[in-house]
């Protein structure tokens, strides 16, 4: 089993920044972020794999960048410009030994 908790999300006016955290409690493979916003689906943000190749949603290319530190088993998100509609809950997500792994999530609040 891998545990998965996310920290650094809160209240940010639009255009600033939140740096997001995930440690896991072991070595994990493609590690990523989803996000999920009241009375919608929850979306893919961004993954990156052990060997740091990354994919984002188009929404927010350009502004968040995904990296990990794989002696530290920590992902994280850093989050640039952001706008009202990247209000969300926003949760960690692992891949290992053919599971899938979620943090509890944390809240992401941007205020015009």
């Amino acid at each position: 089993q891998v545990q998965l908790v996310e920290s650094g999300g809160g209240l940010v006016q639009a255009g600033g920044s939140l740096r997001l955290s995930c440690v896991a409690s072991g070595s994990v493979d493609v590690m990523g972020w989803f996000r999920q916003a009241p009375g919608k689906r929850r979306e893919l943000v961004a993954t990156i794999t052990r060997e740091s190749a990354t994919n984002y949603a188009d929404s927010v290319k350009g502004r968040f960048t995904i990296s990990r530190d794989n002696a530290k088993n920590t992902v994280y998100l850093q989050m640039n410009s952001l706008k009202p509609e990247d209000t969300a809950v926003y949760y960690c997500n692992a891949n290992y030994n053919w599971r899938i792994y979620w943090g509890q999530g944390t809240q992401v609040t941007v205020s015009s």
